[in-house]
C-alpha cells in the first residue's frame, strides 16, 4: 500500500464512526452517562477509541455493562484525553476558635495603638 491510499483508509474510518446520539434525558443516570460520553468523545481524535466508547455506551443502554464500569472505562479514556485530568488535594491549614479568637483581638488592639 501508498502512503496515499493509507491515508484514504485512515479517513473512510475516521468518516464511518460517527457519535451517538441516544441520549434520555428522562432517564438521569443514563443522560449523565452520555453527557460523560459525549465530553470525552469530542477530546479524543483516536478513530479506535472512539469506536470503543460507542461500544461501551451500546452496552450500558443495553443494560449489559454496570454504570460503574462504565465510567472506570471512561475514566481510562479521559486521563488519556487531558494531561490535566489528575485531581491534587491541597491542604488545609485550620486552627482553634480560641486560638482564631485571640490572634483577631491582638491584632485589633495593635490596630488600635498604632493610630
Amino acid at each position: 500500500m501508498t502512503e496515499e491510499t493509507k491515508q484514504e483508509t485512515e479517513e473512510a474510518q475516521t468518516e464511518e464512526i460517527k457519535k451517538l446520539l441516544i441520549d434520555d434525558p428522562s432517564d438521569f443516570k443514563f443522560h449523565a452517562a452520555y453527557m460523560a460520553y459525549s465530553e470525552t468523545w469530542d477530546k479524543l481524535s483516536s478513530p479506535e477509541i472512539k469506536k470503543e466508547l460507542n461500544d461501551m455506551l451500546i452496552s450500558l443502554s443495553k443494560d449489559e455493562m454496570s454504570y460503574s464500569n462504565f465510567y472506570r472505562t471512561l475514566d481510562e479514556y479521559r486521563r488519556q484525553g487531558s494531561k490535566h485530568f489528575e485531581f491534587s488535594r491541597e491542604r488545609i491549614e485550620t486552627q482553634r476558635k480560641r486560638d482564631w479568637r485571640q490572634k483577631q483581638t491582638r491584632s485589633q488592639r495593635n490596630q488600635r495603638h498604632r493610630h
